[in-house]
């Protein structure tokens, strides 16, 4: 796999960034995919968010017959347990991490640093967040499921994480029992976890996108 960048939109009001958010697009996207999401979050005019939304590598993709795409990891089967290859899930966390250590090396505070992801970007999300070992800022997981739960070397620095998990109800793509059951894993390991739903399918809606936004103010005020 290697590395095909990412899209880094820089603070809206010229100052030098002090906080940074993580977007992880889904399937067969790329990190152009959150850029409309930057404005419409209507951040404080004082906000100095540096946001990073990395491009995933193009892989072939067992459940879409062999394609190639831009993809994290493969999905071998579409199955409620979504069998996955976790070798390539980790090897995208663990790039994303390196993303991380490389705004910490810039002088970010690792408290103002949120992940965020979306589907297959959610699960390498929960990886690279839960195990990267730095306290975090926070954690958000939208429209995924917790692929790695069962294999997962959590970081202690990283226990009292907050955490957001929105799902859509008419989610035909990843269940919404799939959303549910990855934050009452989280809440059985010992997580904070905030758990929203949403009326829509394998999306954002408004009302989301509104809560996104208050909660990030929230985070890094």
């Amino acid at each position: 796999m290697t590395a095909p960048g990412e899209l880094i939109i820089e603070p809206r009001n010229g100052q030098p960034a002090d906080a940074c958010v993580f977007i992880i697009h889904g399937l067969g996207a790329d990190g152009h995919d959150f850029e409309p999401l930057v404005p419409a979050l209507t951040l404080p005019q004082d906000a100095h968010v540096r946001f990073i939304m990395p491009h995933a590598p193009r892989l072939p993709v067992t459940i879409n017959g062999g394609m190639v795409m831009p993809a994290w990891y493969d999905i071998l089967a579409m199955d409620l347990g979504r069998r996955v290859d976790e070798v390539q899930l980790r090897k995208s966390a663990v790039r994303i991490q390196e993303l991380m250590q490389e705004q910490l090396d810039q002088g970010i505070d690792s408290q103002r640093i949120i992940v965020a992801g979306f589907s297959q970007g959610g699960a390498v999300a929960y990886q690279a967040a839960l195990s990267f070992p730095h306290r975090l800022g926070g954690l958000l997981a939208m429209s995924t499921y917790f692929a790695t739960a069962d294999s997962i070397d959590l970081a202690e620095e990283n226990r009292q994480i907050p955490i957001e998990v929105h799902h859509g109800n008419f989610d035909p793509i990843v269940p919404e029992s799939l959303g549910r059951s990855g934050a009452e894993r989280l809440k059985a390991m010992g997580y904070s976890v905030n758990y929203r739903q949403y009326p829509m399918a394998h999306a954002l809606c408004p009302q989301q996108v509104g809560d996104i936004g208050r909660w990030l103010s929230e985070r890094l005020a």
